[in-house]
């Protein structure tokens, strides 16, 4: 199993962009054969050192998150990302 993990930093920080951003992720659910679980999370804490949204998703293998990251059903979620985020971090590993 590999785990898919993105936190992001938003420009507009408003409840109503993060609301945005996790209804976006969210609606890939059950439309991308390989993602078998998708998590999405809006911070509460608002520290300094906080990001905004995080990401957390679940492959079978590898291979299973490169099909992900071209899907159609993706692509246009990360069109999306690259309007709104101002940057982003990741880690990807298998459990």
């Amino acid at each position: 199993m590999v785990r898919h993990i993105v936190l992001y930093f938003l420009k507009d920080k408003s409840p109503e962009s993060k609301q945005a951003l996790k209804e976006k992720f969210l609606s890939m659910k059950g439309k991308i054969d390989v993602l078998k679980d998708i998590e999405v999370g809006i911070d509460f804490m608002q520290s300094p050192r906080s990001a905004d949204v995080s990401l957390t998703c679940l492959f079978d293998s590898k291979e299973d998150l490169a099909i992900y990251a071209d899907h159609p059903v993706h692509i246009p979620v990360k069109q999306y990302v690259q309007q709104v985020v101002e940057r982003s971090i990741s880690c990807d590993y298998e459990i």
